[in-house]
């Protein structure tokens, strides 16, 4: 393994320029912004209510609202007359406690509570889907795109 001496560090100097350095610098912020972005967005979020949605084959079953008051439940849902899958509620939380698919992805995902968290049982066609509902006090234009 080489070491670098100052003669090997003066012919690094060399070759980057400031150019270079001027455009790995704005590959890094560029890289960073996404981040930002969605950070902003986030923190200025104006969701009231954080909901989950239940759905089968792509239909949905079943609606939870995700709020320190909701209490505690399991549901069970049979996709078909072999599969099942047990839902956990408890307040702000949801997951699939218990299934009968051979991988357990969607019981290895855990707890799910943010806006934008899913977890899919793939085998049995399962998909809880977290959404932040907007207040009915606000036009309903506001968080358009």
């Amino acid at each position: 393994m080489a070491h670098m001496t100052f003669k090997s560090y003066a012919s690094f100097k060399h070759i980057i320029t400031l150019t270079d350095a001027l455009v790995i610098l704005m590959l890094l912020i560029i890289s960073f912004t996404p981040l930002a972005i969605f950070h902003y967005s986030y923190a200025q979020s104006t969701n009231d209510d954080v909901v989950a949605y239940i759905s089968i084959d792509g239909d949905v079953v079943d609606v939870f609202t995700l709020s320190e008051s909701t209490p505690y439940e399991l549901k069970t849902y049979y996709p078909t007359d072999n599969q099942y899958n047990i839902i956990e509620v408890d307040g702000t939380r949801i997951r699939v406690k218990e299934d009968n698919s051979p991988d357990q992805i969607a019981v290895k995902t855990g707890w799910i509570s943010r806006p934008g968290e899913t977890s899919i049982c793939l085998p049995h066609k399962l998909i809880i889907d977290i959404r932040g509902e907007v207040s009915t006090d606000e036009p309903a234009d506001i968080n358009a795109y």
